[in-house]
């Protein structure tokens, strides 16, 4: 097995959790913006008019959910 530099943990650590952290970035406005997709395809399927702010919100909480997830998860960790 060939041995590893010093140093290169840290950075594979750094890596590992710059890649799990930029999912917070992610989850809100992904959720949001999913919801809304949603709701604009329900609505012009349907021919109502106002199932895309149903669905903005129930993504918007959905991202949010997602966030807190994380967070619990990663106080668990520590």
């Amino acid at each position: 097995m060939p041995r590893q530099q010093p140093g290169r943990d840290d950075e594979r650590s750094f890596m590992v959790k710059y890649a799990e952290y930029s999912q917070l970035a992610v989850a809100l406005p992904a959720g949001t913006f999913v919801g809304y997709l949603i709701g604009y395809g329900l609505d012009k399927w349907f021919g109502t008019s106002m199932l895309w702010l149903v669905f903005l919100v129930l993504g918007s909480i959905a991202g949010l959910l997602q966030v807190v997830r994380f967070v619990q998860s990663r106080g668990s960790r520590d």
